[in-house]
């Protein structure tokens, strides 16, 4: 039988570098993306999923920088810094956003394994826990209060189990698998892209057209701001400055008798007002407010004779003492 021929590094390394080269050519953007935690099969299913906008190359670090390094344009290996870690590149055309959406949105929720790190605080809810009350000794090691409650565990009240940033221990994960929770997700994190010969963060992507136009707004004042200020013309600055010339020579033609075409209308407004009353929006008719009708005054009441005759029955009694 014939021996097969093992093939060099370089000549095995080819084939990757010109398939990566040919993405590069192909594909506007490029996605620096990380995938820890993420097994074979949930990468299948994230390349199954969107083959249809994007296509995902993971290999060796090294090799990757060792394409982009013999590539044809020295723009690609901009990238090379941002080659550590577990990453992947993802080649994409078409809306960014929606592309950074599909790529975050695909994640299996998975057990607290021992050793990994959390990427997130894990909450034991308290009320019933459906374990056996021979657990009880093994929540109490772990600080969780509980009752035994119609011969299950109840927990009596909220407790973090585990914090973010810390390792996950085996008692931990012993009785997250015990109630049958699965706390941390996995799936693929958008941390750069490439584009038009430069990297930015994927956080900008998120940003919203009226944010941006409401950015460039403000730098836009800002400098026109400061080129007034130090007496700078720029492009920002010229409509206000122009603006600011106008209202001096507006104000000069209305105190003399200099007139020139954008401030003759102005002046023969002030001049002459009642020619332009026409011209004046007609104001509000209010409707007249309804004066409430005055009750008539109630008559005093006259006093009855006979309380005068018993006033005076009394007056002279106390008269004859």
């Amino acid at each position: 039988m014939p021996q097969k021929v093992k093939k060099k590094g370089k000549e095995r390394k080819k084939p990757f570098c010109d398939k990566l080269t040919g993405l590069f050519q192909r594909y506007p953007a490029v996605f620096i993306v990380t995938c820890s935690n993420i097994g074979s099969h949930h990468m299948q299913k994230i390349k199954k999923q969107l083959r249809d906008q994007v296509v995902i190359v993971k290999g060796k670090n090294t090799l990757i920088r060792k394409a982009l390094k013999l590539s044809e344009n020295a723009q690609w290996n901009v990238i090379s810094p941002y080659i550590r870690g577990n990453i992947a590149l993802v080649f994409a055309d078409g809306d960014l956003g929606d592309i950074k959406v599909r790529l975050l949105e695909n994640r299996v929720h998975a057990l607290a394994k021992i050793g990994i790190v959390a990427p997130q605080d894990v909450l034991i809810e308290k009320g019933p826990t459906g374990l056996e009350p021979t657990k009880t000794s093994f929540l109490q090691t772990l600080g969780i209060a509980s009752k035994i409650n119609r011969g299950q565990i109840d927990i009596l009240q909220d407790v973090t189990l585990i914090r973010a940033g810390t390792k996950v221990g085996s008692s931990e994960a012993v009785l997250l698998q015990m109630l049958g929770k699965k706390p941390f997700s996995y799936g693929l994190g958008c941390n750069y892209v490439y584009e038009d010969g430069k990297v930015y963060s994927a956080k900008f992507l998120d940003t919203s057209q009226a944010e941006v136009m409401q950015r460039f707004q403000g730098g836009l004042s800002m400098i026109a701001a400061i080129s007034l200020q130090i007496g700078l013309p720029t492009v920002a600055s010229v409509p206000h400055s122009i603006y600011n010339a106008y209202k001096n020579l507006l104000s000069i033609s209305i105190e003399t008798d200099f007139v020139f075409d954008q401030a003759r209308a102005i002046k023969e407004a002030i001049e002459n007002p009642d020619q332009f009353q026409d011209l004046a929006p007609p104001p509000d008719e209010e409707e007249p407010e309804e004066v409430p009708e005055e009750e008539p005054e109630e008559e005093p009441k006259k006093k009855d004779s006979s309380d005068e005759g018993m006033g005076g029955f009394f007056g002279m009694g106390d008269d004859s003492n």
